[in-house]
């Protein structure tokens, strides 16, 4: 793993323990486990190597969310990296990000822009971008994002690997460099579905700590396998899909639909609220809510904000407070609306992305394509709901597709268990650079 690990210099890492302490730790886990006679109870990640996305603490390792002037030292570790620790991980260090949180192409950042393991010059998806990549490059066995506008799913299907949204408040952000504070979740990369379920069971629970953490209720959403009738998914309305004129990415995004009838009862349905509430996000008065947190930072040392991240973080100044409450409001009868969805069918089926990028297409157009690519993920966190994306093979042209099964708060017991037979895994081919 270490030779891996150091053969690796895309832009993967911003910081990482040396070899030495990674050592270290592993002779540690193997004397606790001959003290215990070889028992590992209560160690489910027993020596498992993970990433975590430098925007969530790590206790000795400097956290800068891609931003230097920004980073400290953090002296604890998140609620997450410790349940993480606690249940016998190796945490290998830090993977980049775009700056703050803010972006989905993985290209915003001083710290070099991670390429896709499928190669052609794709971007490697963002803003959890060096964390998708460990996973997929075989560096770690599951790594930590983060998720507010799909940053957990849109670098998972870029990469070929699955990526886990869960509800908000399922799993702690105490430790975590807010990015839109009512929103943020920590996220899951995994190459499985299993693997997704494990790390998941670990970190899930209330967290005194964080105002946002919750808990599931006791009438959450049950497995499939514990369901006396058929899984109902939702398929959106073909004329309501935009793939930004990707034939590749829309006949991949068919035959997942034709998968779906052999794994549940498909019915169709609108998606026009749903995208008329990720809309919210960055065209709406939400991108106020990053700088709550973050105008300091813009305030004090602009310079040290790459130029998208200040204009988008700028972009909050333009919306008063009549606005948000008006936003507010609609949001709320598009929750309304949302929550009658679930009384026709379970989960949702939707691409996890439109279309791919390369490094050069997204800096061409970095604002815009980046609203491209979040045009299937960023309306779940706002309507609180959850998210799985897998992968659903390749195009022609050998660029990965995934697809995301999306829920309400609370059904990850029942997503994960569709996800675990639901995915066609990338073959990651090398892909041809597309021009």
């Amino acid at each position: 793993m270490l030779e891996r690990v150091s053969r690796r210099s895309d832009a993967v890492w911003i910081s990482r323990w040396p070899d030495e302490r990674l050592r270290a730790r592993a002779d540690e886990l193997a004397g606790l486990r001959r003290q215990r006679g070889g028992d590992l109870t209560g160690l489910p990640l027993f020596g498992v190597p993970c990433a975590v996305k430098d925007n969530i603490d790590v206790a000795g390792l400097t956290t800068t969310a891609a931003c230097p002037a920004f980073g400290y030292l953090p002296q604890s570790d998140a609620t997450a990296v410790r349940r993480l620790i606690e249940a016998g991980a190796i945490v290998v260090g830090k993977t980049n990000l775009d700056q703050f949180a803010t972006g989905l192409t993985g290209t915003r950042s001083p710290y070099g822009a991670c390429e896709s393991v499928f190669g052609g010059g794709l971007i490697s998806g963002g803003s959890s971008s060096g964390s998708a990549v460990a996973v997929a490059a075989g560096l770690v066995s599951f790594a930590l994002g983060t998720d507010t506008a799909g940053s957990g799913r849109v670098p998972a299907a870029l990469n070929g690997i699955v990526g886990t949204k869960p509800t908000r408040g399922l799993v702690s952000t105490s430790g975590v460099v807010p990015a839109c504070r009512s929103l943020d979740c920590v996220s899951v990369f995994t190459t499985d579905v299993a693997d997704a379920a494990a790390t998941l069971d670990v970190l899930a629970g209330v967290d005194p700590t964080d105002p946002w953490s919750r808990g599931a209720p006791p009438a959450s959403v049950p497995a499939a396998g514990d369901r006396n009738t058929t899984v109902r998914i939702a398929l959106p309305a073909r004329e309501e899909l935009d793939f930004a004129g990707d034939e590749g990415m829309q006949a991949a995004f068919d035959d997942a639909c034709g998968r779906a009838d052999a794994v549940g009862r498909t019915v169709r349905t609108t998606i026009a609220p749903l995208l008329e509430a990720g809309d919210l996000l960055y065209r709406g008065p939400w991108v106020a809510e990053r700088l709550a947190d973050l105008e300091p930072v813009l305030c004090t040392r602009p310079d040290a904000l790459l130029p998208v991240t200040r204009t988008v973080l700028e972009s909050g100044y333009g919306h008063s407070a009549v606005a948000v409450f008006r936003a507010m409001h609609r949001l709320q009868e598009l929750r309304s609306w949302t929550a009658r969805l679930w009384d026709r069918a379970e989960l949702v089926l939707l691409p996890t992305v439109p279309t791919t990028f390369t490094h050069a297409q997204i800096s061409e157009q970095p604002i815009e394509r980046n609203l491209v690519l979040g045009r299937y993920t960023q309306f779940v966190n706002l309507l609180d709901l959850a998210a799985v994306a897998v992968p659903a093979g390749q195009t022609s042209d050998g660029r990965p597709a995934g697809v995301t099964l999306i829920g309400p708060a609370f059904s990850e017991d029942l997503l994960l268990s569709v996800a675990a037979g639901f995915g066609e895994r990338a073959r990651r081919t090398p892909c041809p650079c597309i021009p």
